[in-house]
């Protein structure tokens, strides 16, 4: 699903409007009436509704969802925020004829005409939409506040007010909405950690807008989806054998830390790579040769931390190095000499990373197949500190074209940044699968799939997809707060299932 600007958005409307063709007051006379299903589906309307609206076209969505509320029987009160001029022509439109039902309605000029919310009241949050550009202030500011401080359930239309679509609101006074009732498709906004707790739970409503400005306008960002995966999906020839499917290396573990290895190691096999050799410090052979008995096991000379690389590594289609893998500095010279002497696919993911960062001037030694899989804090580490995600969504694509590498920018909606410029938010994946190891089942999956053949692009997107697929299957059989990353690898095969139907 492509991701569109505010300003897309805004051209998308008006393209419909052009080309259905259909007027713009029908427009929002259509995503309202879709606002208005959701809250008779969802039991909101047995409930005394507050709609507060600016004088825009958000505000305009908020007088047709009055209109039509009153009509179905619900008890309406309409709050209008005075900006000193008339408002747009929809929203005057809308305003008479709301008028024409004599409904109740009030004018907010200032902090005394605040109505007092109770628990029980339901609040709608039409005042300022997608076509916000700058902070709140003022009286709007205010009022803003004065909802978020009532106990009433808030559910906002198109964004809560004082949001921004495409750049952050972090550190601004934004609405606080329980549900936010959004159209057609998701806004940049949604998907970032940093505005979890003013949207709530975000729900598209699809309003028929116009198909072909869709399919010909062109975007960098992208949400994946399951279509998006079975056209990468790459499906075994019945007469296949395990050297068709790559052989890969895990470069993993430490004393102490040899659960990485294993679950990594786990992991890899599960995504379909025809052979496995994990190289591992020499502590960790009966635990490896134990639990994953279909991996090959090489052995560092050293006992409690990796020092060497394994025999010929351009043998191997793709290796993953990190999970586990320590601070030692003998491990951090091995990294250094790794990463200026392979040139095979790779995936780096934690300790990996963490040991690059002291020595930022080796990504120079990069090629368009390595993956990069940091956490936030890692990401920070080797490229900087942001201040807030959607610079540090910048900064990754950035760095992913600088670098000709793909940045894996590991969270709920985790962010693909491509070198070829774009960049993909993933829909898969819940809270469950916020526990220790899940970054260790993500490269392994990762390292698998570019063993398998994969491009770099291709694995990312696959995998991730897959990685957050098998968390949600699992976390249907087990809960959010029950599962182990272990179980995102048990699930992988259900989640191949659902790709391969």
């Amino acid at each position: 699903m492509k991701i569109f600007s505010a300003q897309q958005i805004r051209d998308w409307d008006a393209y419909t409007i052009e080309h259905k063709p259909i007027a713009s007051i029908d427009l929002m006379e259509r995503a309202s009436a879709k606002c208005v299903e959701w809250l008779i589906h969802n039991l909101y309307t047995t409930r005394p509704i507050h709609i507060f609206c600016g004088k825009g076209n958000n505000g305009g969505d908020g007088l047709a969802i009055a209109r039509m509320l009153i009509e179905h029987g619900c008890t309406v009160a309409v709050y209008i925020l005075e900006f000193g001029h008339l408002g747009t022509i929809d929203f005057q439109m809308n305003l008479q004829r709301l008028h024409e039902i004599k409904a109740n309605i009030s004018f907010i000029q200032s902090e005394d005409f605040f109505p007092e919310l109770k628990e029980n009241d339901l609040v709608i949050d039409a005042i300022l939409g997608s076509g916000l550009k700058k902070n709140l202030e003022g009286v709007t500011e205010k009022l803003a506040l004065h909802l978020n401080n009532s106990l009433s359930d808030i559910i906002s239309i198109d964004l809560p007010t004082g949001m921004f679509t495409d750049m952050s609101c972090k550190g601004s006074t934004v609405v606080h909405a329980k549900h936010t009732l959004s159209f057609q498709q998701y806004k940049e906004c949604f998907l970032m950690p940093e505005n979890e707790e003013v949207c709530g739970e975000t729900h598209i409503l699809n309003i028929g807008l116009h198909p072909h400005y869709y399919h010909s306008t062109e975007t960098n960002l992208q949400l994946t989806e399951l279509a998006t995966v079975k056209r990468i999906y790459k499906q075994r020839r019945p007469f296949a054998h395990k050297g068709n499917f790559g052989h890969a290396l895990i470069m993993s573990g430490s004393y102490g830390k040899m659960g990485a290895a294993v679950l990594c190691a786990e992991s890899c096999l599960r995504s379909g790579t025809g052979l496995l050799t994990v190289h591992i410090p020499s502590c960790g052979y009966t635990i490896l040769q134990t639990a994953v008995p279909e991996a090959m096991v090489e052995t560092d000379h050293e006992e409690q931390f990796i020092t060497s690389l394994p025999a010929d590594p351009d043998r191997y289609d793709a290796i993953g190095i990190g999970p586990g893998l320590g601070l030692n500095d003998a491990t951090a010279k091995l990294m250094l000499q790794f990463i200026q002497q392979v040139k095979k696919p790779v995936v780096f993911d934690a300790d990996a990373i963490n040991l690059l960062s002291t020595k930022k001037e080796f990504t120079s030694h990069l090629h368009e197949s390595c993956i990069f899989t940091p956490h936030p804090k890692e990401f920070e580490r080797l490229f900087g500190k942001t201040a807030n995600d959607f610079e540090r969504k910048n900064l990754a694509l950035q760095k992913a074209k600088e670098l000709n590498c793909i940045i894996v920018l590991k969270g709920h909606h985790t962010f693909i940044a491509c070198n070829d410029g774009e960049g993909y938010y993933n829909s898969t994946g819940n809270a469950g699968m916020a526990t220790a190891g899940s970054g260790d089942v993500l490269t392994g999956i990762l390292t698998g799939l570019l063993a398998q053949g994969y491009s770099a692009k291709e694995a990312a997107v696959l995998g991730v997809y897959l990685h957050g697929l098998a968390g949600d299957i699992a976390s249907t059989h087990l809960s959010q707060e029950a599962m182990l990353a272990g179980d995102i690898t048990k699930h992988l095969s259900h989640a191949f299932r659902q790709i391969a139907q």
